[in-house]
């Protein structure tokens, strides 16, 4: 199944729910998505053409990985990704993995970056049993300077409650 196909089929569940409370969830995440979409301001998104601001984040391990090194090899492909418990980041994450012998024949370096802990990179690298270099940007630093950041609305914290929020990330920012 293509990645299009698992992430249509994820979708399709939430929205063929009919208890209330999967009801009340979609019915606010089809909002939430369409008030982002309708104001966020792609005019501070860092511009195709534009080079990367170099960066230094910690990997799985806590070990430091710079883009210099990561470019040493060839081009660079960056996947963010939000977490491991978002669904949609979790097929992404694996159907990256499955392509990864294809960026390996371009000379393509491919990373995983998140706001996530190391030590939650880590289980995330090895559940997947991802092949490729899983960064933290813890307070996501880096995105901000690439201009993909933005807050997640009030309304969300409730949903996402599941997700310890402090432990997976080292504060309570959304």
């Amino acid at each position: 199944m293509s990645l299009k196909q698992e992430c249509q089929a994820v979708y399709n569940s939430y929205q063929q729910a009919t208890d209330p409370q999967s009801v009340k969830i979609s019915s606010t995440i089809r909002t939430v998505a369409a008030d982002h979409k309708s104001t966020f301001d792609t005019n501070l998104v860092i511009k195709p053409g534009t080079a990367l601001p170099p960066f230094t984040l910690p990997d799985a391990t806590g070990t430091s990985v710079s883009s210099s090194q990561l470019l040493k090899d060839g081009p660079l492909l960056i996947n963010f990704y939000r977490g491991s418990w978002c669904p949609y980041c979790y097929l992404e994450l694996r159907a990256l993995q499955r392509l990864l012998p294809d960026f390996k024949k371009r000379n393509l370096t491919l990373v995983a970056i998140s706001g996530e802990l190391p030590d939650t990179s880590l289980d995330t690298k090895s559940k997947l049993e991802l092949e490729y270099p899983v960064l933290s940007d813890v307070g996501l630093v880096f995105a901000r300077k690439l201009g993909i950041v933005w807050k997640q609305p009030d309304v969300m914290k409730d949903m996402l409650a599941f997700t310890e929020w402090k432990k997976r990330y080292g504060n309570e920012e959304w």
